[in-house]
């Protein structure tokens, strides 16, 4: 399950080196645990530093973007593309040719980064090796660039935060996992402010008057990783296999379920991986059956059946006599999680 497992194979491979290496310059209490709630720290130039190792802790925005733009926002050609790749469950998506991810390395927790600051550039380092580089030298961005995977950066600080502007990302890289597309138009605006020593927020304002109508603001918490490094992950090309990936989703289409179908779903259902409880909350407004993993927003579930249904491409099947679901099963390639529901 790309939703839970991939978040627990990074974290544990984040966790794997240098262990008893404490990081330096860590706040701690008394105990000697990391304070992650102190004073965020600051640069020898006074400005904030954001320097660290970051993670993601939730893949809402990762798995679609786009989740809080009205429909009519979405230009006919983008939402056309954006369905038929939902459908094929992304096998043309840059996770399964294994290129370079990126506006999605930012937003979910599949991608852990390390932020180098200086005051003339910032790099923005990640797992999969590859890199951002922001310009704080006063430069602009190019009018007409070369597309790349990660795109071009400037940026400079406005009080406490830094805003970065970038453009520049080709066409073939998709904005999250469900395959929303964008044109060579995109700009990106980003705002990271440090709030304290282990937590930080982006602000990150998407602009595209060719694919969207209006621009949109999607906020991505992020939470520091002490006393570990990072550690490499490569993706294993995969082409011999992706030739068979035949499979094809349900219509994304207006029909609504009906509402004693939903309410047989509705609730709170607890699970436990790799040692860590998890809880879902399931909602349902308006025909549509929604899921909230640990409070990190709603994600809207496809229906294949009136049981079975897909997030992002993760199998998911409520189990029921009739009444009110005891369970749901959420099934990946590896095996399957079963999520009971609240007493």
């Amino acid at each position: 399950m790309r939703l839970v497992l991939l978040m627990c194979l990074l974290a544990s491979a984040s966790n794997s080196q240098w262990l008893n290496l404490p990081t330096p310059g860590i706040p701690r209490t008394q105990d000697g645990k990391p304070n992650l709630t102190a004073p965020a720290p600051r640069a020898q130039d006074g400005k904030p530093d954001l320097s660290g190792l970051w993670s993601t802790p939730s893949d809402r925005y990762y798995n679609n973007i786009a989740v809080d733009v009205k429909p009519e926002d979405v230009m006919s050609w983008a939402d056309a593309l954006y369905r038929q790749r939902l459908q094929a469950f992304g096998k043309d998506s840059m996770e399964t040719l294994c290129l370079p991810l990126g506006p999605a390395s930012m937003t979910g927790p599949f991608r852990d980064f390390k932020i180098v600051q200086t005051p003339a550039l910032i790099a923005i380092l990640f797992n999969d090796m590859t890199n951002r580089q922001v310009f704080l030298d006063g430069r602009q961005l190019e009018k007409d660039p070369n597309p790349t995977w990660m795109g071009y950066s400037v940026g400079r600080w406005d009080g406490d935060t830094l805003v970065v502007e970038s453009n520049g990302y080709t066409p073939r890289v998709w904005l999250d996992w469900d395959g929303h597309p964008h044109s060579g138009d995109l700009h990106i605006t980003e705002r990271f402010r440090r709030i304290d020593f282990g937590h930080m927020e982006i602000r990150m304002t998407l602009d595209d008057p060719k694919a969207y109508a209006k621009p949109w603001t999607v906020t991505l918490k992020q939470e520091l990783i002490v006393d570990t490094e990072m550690l490499e992950f490569v993706c294993n090309e995969n082409e011999k296999d992706r030739r068979r990936m035949d499979a094809k989703g349900p219509e994304i289409s207006e029909t609504l379920l009906p509402e004693a179908t939903l309410a047989r779903y509705v609730g709170f259902y607890d699970f436990v991986d790799d040692g860590k409880s998890h809880s879902i909350e399931i909602t349902g407004s308006r025909g549509a059956l929604y899921w909230d993993q640990d409070g990190g927003g709603k994600q809207r579930l496809l229906p294949f059946s009136d049981k079975a249904f897909s997030l992002s491409g993760t199998a998911l099947e409520f189990e029921s006599s009739g009444g009110p679901a005891t369970h749901v099963l959420v099934r990946f390639v590896e095996g399957e999680i079963k999520a009971v529901r609240r007493k």
